[in-house]
């Protein structure tokens, strides 16, 4: 500092602060070595307030006015000093303003989801994001706590810490309000009520007002609402039969208005195919259909065949190998061959061992099948 400042410093008796900001919450009047002269003039405007701090403690602090410091306006201050010097010598002080302006939508949002349990969906990942305004409560809290010395304090230099603690019990106010996920946008106010009520005490601990606390979207992850819409889509669609029907006549109008007589025929099987599904699914509605006066007996299968019954087939052990599984007509081909032989090893299905062929009821008959002698010879 020059010497024209220093001695211009020396006459300054007017301490202020006009604020052209939007973010600044404390800001330090800067005083040649802090030294502030009594009777000085102290003028605090509407939504400021004034932090007296003298060897590092406050002594005083002043709200909306036009002081002169004296021993009447500054009796913590006096007392402290005890003004050994005289009261027209100048004391050492630090003066903050501190700004009592409402700072709103300060943004507050979830950086990754938050795992959460529905009664409907069971567990799910949210984001949610809103904003909230806070205002000052406590200058000198503040101060201690918070700013410290710092000459300037801007709302970035808190909003992170601010956040973090809207986003942590914010979510944790959600969970404990067992409200289902489906039914958060129509209670977007009583959750948002919960949360300020949760937070504010944290915020009061720090010197600040929460003032207002908003929650702007609450959303599922994008496959999770690809699938709800999916289940909102069938929920529409309502008789899947009638839709097919209004399909297939779509298609055909389509065509009709198609002057390629090409895309005709592709409509046309569009439509069989529209009006067949539509068939099938009107049966299997119509089958399903009944009221309170008729018992729910499942629909007539007299018109389906029973399924074809399964053919038995053997294992068989071949020079101490397993192979198969073979059916009768394989088998009887094998006794023909030669390749099985009464005493050969078998094994199906239920038999606790393995045993002779000749000795199971499939196929002894294949080793007595040998044709009678031809007659006259």
């Amino acid at each position: 500092m020059g010497l024209l400042d220093k001695i211009r410093n020396e006459f300054i008796d007017i301490i202020e602060w006009v604020d052209d900001t939007k973010d600044t919450i404390v800001w330090k009047f800067p005083r040649y070595q802090n030294e502030i002269k009594m009777g000085a003039q102290l003028t605090v405007r509407e939504g400021q307030a004034a932090v007296f701090l003298n060897e590092g403690r406050i002594a005083d602090v002043f709200h909306s006015g036009r002081y002169e410091l004296s021993t009447q306006n500054m009796p913590i201050m006096t007392t402290l000093q005890g003004w050994k010097y005289g009261f027209n010598s100048p004391f050492k002080a630090d003066v903050f303003f501190v700004s009592l302006r409402q700072f709103v939508n300060q943004k507050w949002g979830t950086s990754n989801p938050i795992m959460l349990r529905d009664a409907e969906f069971g567990p799910v990942r949210l984001r949610a994001f809103g904003n909230y305004a806070f205002s000052m409560k406590d200058p000198g809290l503040f101060i201690k706590t918070i700013a410290a010395t710092n000459p300037t304090f801007t709302v970035d230099d808190i909003n992170e810490q601010l956040k973090n603690i809207a986003v942590s019990r914010g979510m944790d106010a959600i969970a404990e309000s067992k409200i289902p996920v489906l039914d958060l946008a129509s209670n977007y106010d009583e959750v948002s009520k919960l949360i300020q009520d949760k937070i504010a005490p944290e915020f009061e601990e720090i010197g600040l007002t929460l003032n207002k606390f908003l929650i702007e979207n609450v959303s599922l992850p994008d496959e999770v609402e690809k699938v709800l819409d999916k289940r909102s889509s069938m929920g529409i669609v309502g008789d899947l039969g009638a839709y097919a029907q209004y399909q297939a006549a779509n298609s055909m109008e389509k065509a009709a208005e198609n002057p390629n007589g090409g895309g005709l025929m592709g409509a046309g099987m569009g439509a069989g195919l529209g009006m067949g599904m539509a068939g099938n699914m009107g049966n299997v509605f119509q089958e399903r259909k009944f009221d309170g006066n008729q018992p729910s007996t499942p629909p007539a299968t007299a018109a389906i065949p029973p399924p074809l019954p399964t053919q038995i087939t053997y294992y068989v052990a071949v020079n101490n190998k397993q192979e198969g599984p073979f059916d009768i007509n394989q088998l009887r081909n094998m006794v023909t061959t030669g390749s099985l032989m009464p005493n050969t090893l078998v094994w199906k299905t239920g038999l606790a061992n393995w045993i002779a062929a000749d000795q199971t009821a499939d196929l002894a008959n294949l080793f007595h099948q040998t044709p009678p002698p031809i007659p006259g010879v």
